[in-house]
């Protein structure tokens, strides 16, 4: 019996030294992990153990945030070879390395052996690092091995990405698969490495966004990395290593770096404590210009534009035709060939995303006009530009060839001078000159009819100034917007297929289309039935087309075949706003902290509208259904026909064709025809307290009281229960101040005065901010206001029910 004892004391004492690494946060030689068991860091902010990720069943060894609800996986070790069963075990071997093994598949996953190391010590450190270092070697702080060397889709602060050139380790990131899969999928984010380095993003084996060449600030594509308040970035390029790494300035900020295979994205995130929740920092690529070489050798991309594509000065469309067609991949060539015979000059660029330096070369010894002698000097030199843009700005880069991946980036890029044919340069200050004397002859003239021609305009144009909803149509205008003929979009619905339809609008049916470039678009198709015709669809055009906003939809072109017109949209996953929150069960999905992200992006979305577009714009058709949701849930607003704009200081007008959606609609409007941007402000409101209560405006009936959405709504705020509006699905968060504020925003967006209404810059900052808001007055109530008083030009696709009659836009009254 006391034999029995002993050796059960001795198999207890071996396996408590076998754990008592675990307890200081560290395994050493021949200790095992074992699938259940977790290692932490020493503060307690990461934990490595095995795990299964989102619906599968299949485990891995991971690096995940300790202290985050959310688990968010930062690492994985065998990412490409899963354990299909509970058996997994993680320890150094007799050799040094680490390896994961499992009872029933064997071997799994390791490292290299490190065979000298004498006591080797295996550490998870709080900056999500494990580290593999000698404990009774020379140097006990050298690390024999790292997962910070092989990185997942994830960058930590601290992480370097790019190349150890001593050793010729590349740390790539690489997206998972899907969130069920962390196995390697399309995208690739790392440092190309050549005579000027750039970080480049590929997907699958193709370039697929660049961030320009480091000009000792930032990428020069990637204004983001600006001075800010939370990070510092840095890039290092020398003899030994070149590599992008970034540093967090507030040691209690958490943020991450992913790459996202799902939206095909490199996304950088906050997490907020008060929200419990990831916050999108910063996303890339931003926008349409961001693809990479989307308009060819010599071309440069200007969002601002449409098209996007325009050829660099001096240099025109190889194929005309192609380009007219949109099709850009062609590019660009010199309009004058260089004889260089010392006949060119350098045309100055400024703001741009310094193009491909694949073909390029670069020293940091010279300044920019010893620079502009060496490119001047090589026929084969294209361009030039600091390598270096600090201070007075130093070094040289040259580019050979043709220029690729050029982009206009307002308030970032950097300045690149291009070779052109002097000829040619001379050529347009010619043609500038001449203009300039037609113009100075021309003044004459213009005083001389100036008394005429505004005595004509004030009789022509008098009072409808900024209107585009005219009677009649007008001439057919130049609407600077790709056209797509009648052949393509049907080929891109597959023939306007009943499996292709997305919905219907007051517009018409809505499909969705591939175009052949692999771009996915919604195509909307005007109905011979609707009660839009030309002029609406004119309007969105001419509108659309020149708005520039994350929170707007973006018009990627038009058809007008005969009969037939369309617009073509980016097509956008996740359909209207409306699908989400009157649906009970997506609500839950969504939860409070996505649905203010959403409402945040909707209000700034108007903002942009009525501030700071070039043309002050009113909606009038703000709704749940006319906010469109992309693949990450970001709000666009949508379906401009209705839009109005002005001038200057002008804020609103009145009209005698009231349209929009009953329900929606200011009193203001809705009685008199007076509209201004205000009006769309009253429309937030409502759409905000919609997003709260889950309930359409239109549909609400209280069961007690006979009171619609706002009076119900006033009611509960007079009597002091402004949560008693909260739907069910949004009761269980930690956020309930910040939905007692949006109801509070709500109530001060619909008094029933107009003037007493925020305008949308107020509401923005009250959505953000803390301070104490302002006591609402009497919403305006519609309830008065018959729809049998007007006449319905168009149908709504907001119903209740099948049989509800219901009235978006009214004739005069």
């Amino acid at each position: 019996m006391e034999v029995l004892w002993l050796i059960s004391y001795c198999a207890c004492s071996l396996c408590l030294l076998g754990r008592i690494c675990a307890v200081s946060h560290c395994i050493r030689r021949s200790q095992t992990l074992i699938d259940g068991e977790s290692l932490a860091s020493e503060g307690g902010t990461f934990e490595l153990g095995f795990f299964s990720p989102g619906s599968s069943t299949h485990r891995y060894l991971g690096i995940w945030y300790k202290n985050i609800p959310i688990r968010t996986v930062v690492w994985v070790a065998n990412r490409k070879t899963p354990i299909k069963d509970r058996t997994g075990v993680f320890t150094i071997n007799s050799t040094g390395s680490i390896v994961v093994t499992s009872r029933t598949s064997g071997d799994i996953w390791s490292t290299n052996s490190f065979k000298d190391a004498k006591s080797p010590v295996l550490q998870l450190l709080d900056s999500g690092n494990l580290i593999l270092r000698d404990e009774k070697g020379t140097n006990s702080d050298f690390y024999l091995w790292q997962s910070f060397d092989y990185p997942s889709d994830t960058l930590l602060p601290g992480m370097k990405l790019g190349w150890d050139l001593r050793t010729g380790l590349n740390r790539q990131l690489s997206s998972w698969r899907n969130s069920d899969d962390p196995s390697p999928g399309e995208l690739r984010n790392g440092i190309e490495l050549h005579e000027f380095p750039q970080a480049v993003m590929w997907k699958a084996s193709k370039k697929y966004f660049r961030s320009g060449p480091w000009n000792g600030e930032r990428f020069s594509g990637a204004p983001e990395l600006r001075v800010n308040p939370v990070f510092n970035y840095s890039f290092i390029s020398n003899k030994d290593e070149v590599y992008y790494t970034y540093q967090l300035k507030n040691k209690s900020v958490i943020s991450r770096l992913v790459l996202n295979d799902t939206s095909s994205s490199r996304q950088r995130y906050v997490w907020v404590e008060a929200d419990q929740a990831w916050k999108l920092y910063a996303s890339v690529p931003r926008d349409y210009c961001d693809t990479y070489d989307l308009c060819g050798a010599n071309g440069v991309c200007v969002i601002s534009d449409s098209p996007v594509c325009q050829c660099l000065e001096g240099f025109e469309p190889k194929s005309p035709d192609s380009w007219n067609s949109m099709d850009w991949s062609e590019g660009c060539i010199l309009s004058k060939p260089f004889s260089c015979q010392n006949k060119e000059v350098f045309f100055k660029f400024s703001e741009l995303k310094l193009p491909n330096t694949t073909k390029s070369w670069v020293t940091g010894t010279m300044n920019l006009q010893e620079c502009r002698e060496a490119c001047f000097k090589n026929c084969s030199c294209m361009a030039y530009s600091n390598s270096d843009v600090r201070g007075q700005g130093s070094g040289c880069v040259l580019w050979f060839h043709d220029l690729l991946d050029i982009r206009q980036v307002p308030n970032g890029g950097q300045d690149l001078y291009i070779r052109i044919e002097a000829s040619k340069h001379a050529g347009i200050h010619v043609v500038n000159a001449v203009l300039i004397s037609l113009i100075t002859m021309a003044v004459f003239f213009r005083l001389v009819l100036l008394c005429y021609y505004l005595s004509w305009r004030k009789t022509k144009v008098r009072g409808i100034s900024g209107q585009v909803d005219r009677t009649s149509e007008g001439p057919k205008e130049d609407l600077e917007l790709p056209f797509f003929d009648l052949a393509t979009m049907a080929n891109a619905t597959n023939n306007f297929s009943l499996n292709n339809k997305l919905g219907e609008g007051g517009f018409g049916p809505v499909y969705k289309g591939i175009l052949v470039d692999g771009q996915e678009i919604a195509v909307k198709r005007l109905s011979k039935s609707s009660g839009q015709g030309l002029n609406e669809f004119k309007n969105e055009v001419k509108l659309i087309a020149k708005l520039q906003h994350r929170n707007l939809v973006k018009l990627v072109g038009s058809c007008s075949d005969d009969e037939e017109k369309m617009l073509i949209y980016e097509y956008m996953a996740n359909g209207s706003l409306d699908s989400f929150v009157f649906d009970q069960t997506r609500r839950k999905q969504l939860g409070w902290s996505k649905f203010f992200q959403i409402i945040d992006g909707i209000a700034r979305g108007l903002l942009y509208l009525h501030q700071d577009s070039r043309l002050r714009i009113i909606h009038r058709d703000l709704k749940a259904s006319n906010v469109l949701l992309d693949a990450e849930l970001n709000p666009k607003i949508s379906d401009f026909g209705l839009a109005r704009t002005f001038q200057g200081d002008q804020c609103g007008d009145n009209t005698e064709r009231v349209v929009g959606t009953f329900g929606y609609m200011a009193p203001e409007y809705a009685l008199y025809g007076l509209f201004s941007v205000k009006s769309d402000v009253f429309s937030f409101g409502l759409l905000l307290l919609e997003i709260v209560i889950g309930k359409k405006n239109r549909c609400f009936l209280h069961p007690h009281h006979h009171h619609g959405l706002i009076e119900y709504a006033w009611r509960m705020w007079s009597e002091g229960t402004p949560l008693a509006l909260v739907d069910s699905s949004l009761k269980d968060t930690s956020s309930m101040l910040e939905i007692s504020r949006c109801i509070h925003v709500s109530l001060l967006c619909v008094q029933q005065i107009p003037e007493d209404r925020p305008n949308m810059s107020v509401v923005v900052l009250m959505l953000n901010g803390e301070s104490t808001l302002p006591q609402p007055r009497q919403p305006g109530f519609l309830r008065d206001v018959m729809p049998t008083e007007v006449t319905s030009i168009r149908s709504d696709t907001d119903s209740c029910t099948a049989n509800e009659i219901t009235f978006s836009s009214f004739g005069a009254r």
